[in-house]
C-alpha cells in the first residue's frame, strides 16, 4: 500500500475537465487558447493550455480526441496551501481525482449545501448544475492540492464546448444591474448596487487575506440567496450529494511480481453510474509488460504518472480503406497523454532500466473484463483449436504448442520488449522520413520537369511569334517594294504618252 502511494504522488500524476471558460477566470491568463494539436497519438505536457494563473495557482487544460466521439476534455488545478478556487456553475457532470495534497470542497445544489473533505488519493464526482469551491488546506509538508477531473461526453449527459465546462458564479449573478438585482433578492438598493458593482477578481485567490474574505463571504451570501440554502446549516434534500472513495483504500485487482492493476467502478462509488466513466491504475516494474489484451466497452483515456515505456495499438477492421485504421506504436514518458479506443488491442512495455505507472478514465464504469490474448479466459483458449489453426494458417500442432506454452498471466516478464518496440519505431519514424524525402525530391524532380516543359513552350512560342513578326515585316517590305515599281511604271509610262 505503502509503495502503490508512492507512485501515485507523482508531480505529474493528474489530468482534468472539458474546453474554455465561456467567462474569464482572471488572473494571468494564457495567451494562447489554441486547440490542442492533434498531430500523433501521445499529447505531452507542453502541448497543455493554460486558463487561468494567479500567485496562488492555476489552471490549465488538453482535449484529447479518439475518433469517436466529441474530445474529451481534461483540466488540472494547482492550489497553492491555504488557498481557494471561487465558485463556479458546473455546464456538466465532473470526476476528479485528487493527486496532492489536501483540502475541501464546499458544493451547493436546489437549496442544499455540504463540505467534502479532500485527502490524496480521493476520488469524486459532482452533478451538472451543481455550484463548488476548492480549498486547500495549509499542512506543515505545505503540499500544493492538485485535482485532475475529467467531463464525461455521454449521451444522457452531453459537454457542449459553446457553453465550456463551467461559469463563475459571481459572474452570473453579477451581471445584472441593480434594479434587477433589487428585485430579485429582495434587498435594499444600496447592497444590490454593491452586488451589481462588483470588481473583477482572481479565480484563484489566498484564503485567509481579509480582502478575500469580504470576496468570499459575499461569494457565500450569493451562493445562498441565488441557490435558496443557508451556506451555514444546509437543508437536506433527497438529491444526492458528492462523496469520495479513496484508491488506496483498494486492494489490486491483480498482483504479481511484474506489477499490478485496480479499476473503480460504481461498485465502489455509486455516483459513477450517472457519468458513465470508471478509473484505473497500473503500475509495471522494470521489464514487464501489461499483456495484448482490449476493451470491449469502453476508451480509455490514460496519463503517465512515473517512468517511461512504449505502447503497441493494433487497429483490426474489414474496411478496404486501411488509411483510416493503422497500427499504431508510440513511445510514452511522466505527464503525456494518450487514448486507447474501445477494441483495438493494446500492450503496455515499461523498459528494462525504470517502471511505468499510468493512470486513467475508462468511459464506462461498468466491469468491462478487459479481453485478452493470454491466461485462462484469454479468447484463443476458448475457441476450438482446428478452427484457430485455419484462421492463422498454421498446424493443428503449432496452435497446441502455443496454446501450452502459456503463462496464464495478464502482467508479465518481458525484458527488452520496449526497447525492441522503440528499435522498430525509430526505424519506422527514419523509413517514414526517408519515404518522405524520396516522395518531396520526386515532387521537386517533377516540378523541374514541368517547369523545364513551360519553358521550352514559352521558348518555341516566342520563336514562332518572332518567325511570324518576320514574315509580316518581310511581306510589308514586299509589297512596298512592288507598289514602288509600280508607280515608276506609270510615270515612265505618263512620260512617253507625252
Amino acid at each position: 500500500m505503502k509503495h502503490r502511494r508512492a507512485l501515485l504522488d507523482s508531480p505529474f500524476s493528474f489530468l482534468v475537465v472539458f474546453l474554455l471558460l465561456p467567462l474569464p477566470l482572471h488572473g494571468k491568463a494564457s495567451s494562447s487558447e489554441n486547440v490542442t494539436k492533434e498531430e500523433g497519438p501521445v499529447i505531452g505536457k507542453s502541448e497543455w493550455r493554460g486558463l487561468t494563473s494567479t500567485e496562488y495557482g492555476e489552471v490549465s487544460a488538453i482535449d484529447v480526441k479518439d475518433g469517436r466521439r466529441p474530445p474529451f476534455h481534461l483540466q488540472f488545478f494547482t492550489l497553492e496551501p491555504n488557498s481557494l478556487f471561487l465558485p463556479v456553475l458546473l455546464h456538466a457532470d465532473m470526476f476528479f481525482y485528487v493527486q496532492t495534497g489536501s483540502g475541501k470542497l464546499t458544493w451547493a445544489y436546489d437549496g442544499d449545501t455540504g463540505t467534502v473533505n479532500l485527502r490524496r488519493g480521493d476520488i469524486c464526482m459532482i452533478g451538472t448544475g451543481f455550484v463548488f469551491y476548492l480549498q486547500s488546506n495549509l499542512e506543515a509538508q505545505r503540499h500544493k492540492l492538485r485535482v485532475l477531473a475529467i467531463f464525461p461526453n455521454s449521451v444522457d449527459n452531453h459537454y457542449d464546448p459553446a457553453i465550456g465546462a463551467y461559469s463563475r458564479i459571481n459572474e452570473l449573478v453579477g451581471g445584472f444591474n441593480k434594479k434587477i438585482m433589487q428585485a430579485a433578492f429582495g434587498v435594499p438598493e444600496e447592497l444590490a448596487a454593491v452586488i451589481s458593482n462588483i470588481t473583477e477578481t482572481p479565480a484563484i485567490v489566498h484564503a485567509v487575506s481579509k480582502d478575500k474574505k469580504n470576496i468570499l463571504g459575499l461569494e457565500a451570501w450569493i451562493l445562498n440567496r441565488a441557490l435558496g440554502g443557508d451556506i451555514a446549516t444546509g437543508v437536506s434534500t433527497n438529491k444526492k450529494k458528492p462523496r469520495t472513495f479513496n484508491v488506496f483504500d483498494k486492494d489490486p485487482d491483480f498482483k504479481n511480481c511484474h506489477g499490478w492493476s485496480l479499476m473503480v467502478t460504481l461498485k465502489h462509488l455509486k455516483s459513477l453510474e450517472q457519468i458513465d466513466v470508471g478509473f484505473l491504475v497500473v503500475n509495471l516494474t522494470a521489464g514487464a509488460m501489461m499483456g495484448p489484451h482490449w476493451n470491449p466497452l469502453a476508451t480509455e483515456v490514460l496519463m503517465v504518472l512515473e517512468g517511461e515505456g512504449m505502447v503497441r495499438v493494433v487497429c483490426g477492421n474489414s474496411n478496404m480503406n486501411k488509411s483510416e485504421c493503422q497500427h499504431r506504436r508510440f513511445k510514452v514518458k511522466q505527464g503525456d497523454v494518450f487514448t486507447v479506443p474501445r477494441f483495438h488491442p493494446m500492450a503496455q512495455m515499461s523498459f528494462n532500466n525504470d517502471s511505468l505507472v499510468f493512470l486513467g478514465f475508462s468511459t464506462t464504469t461498468k466491469k468491462t473484463y478487459p479481453q485478452f490474448l493470454v491466461g485462462t479466459r484469454s479468447v484463443v483458449q476458448i475457441i476450438d483449436k482446428r478452427i484457430l489453426a485455419a484462421s492463422f494458417n498454421v498446424s493443428d500442432g503449432t496452435i497446441k504448442q502455443l496454446l501450452q506454452s502459456e503463462v496464464g498471466s495478464i502482467i508479465l516478464g518481458c525484458l527488452s520488449c520496449a526497447e525492441e518496440e522503440e528499435r522498430i519505431m525509430i526505424e519506422e519514424e527514419a523509413k517514414k522520413r526517408e519515404e518522405e524525402k524520396r516522395r518531396e525530391e520526386e515532387e521537386e524532380a517533377r516540378k523541374r520537369e514541368e517547369e523545364e516543359a513551360r519553358r521550352r513552350e514559352e521558348e518555341e512560342a516566342r520563336k514562332r511569334r518572332e518567325e511570324e513578326t518576320r514574315r509580316r515585316e518581310e511581306e510589308e517590305a514586299r509589297r512596298e517594294e512592288e507598289e514602288g515599281r509600280s508607280e515608276e511604271e506609270e510615270e515612265i509610262t505618263r512620260m512617253h504618252l507625252y
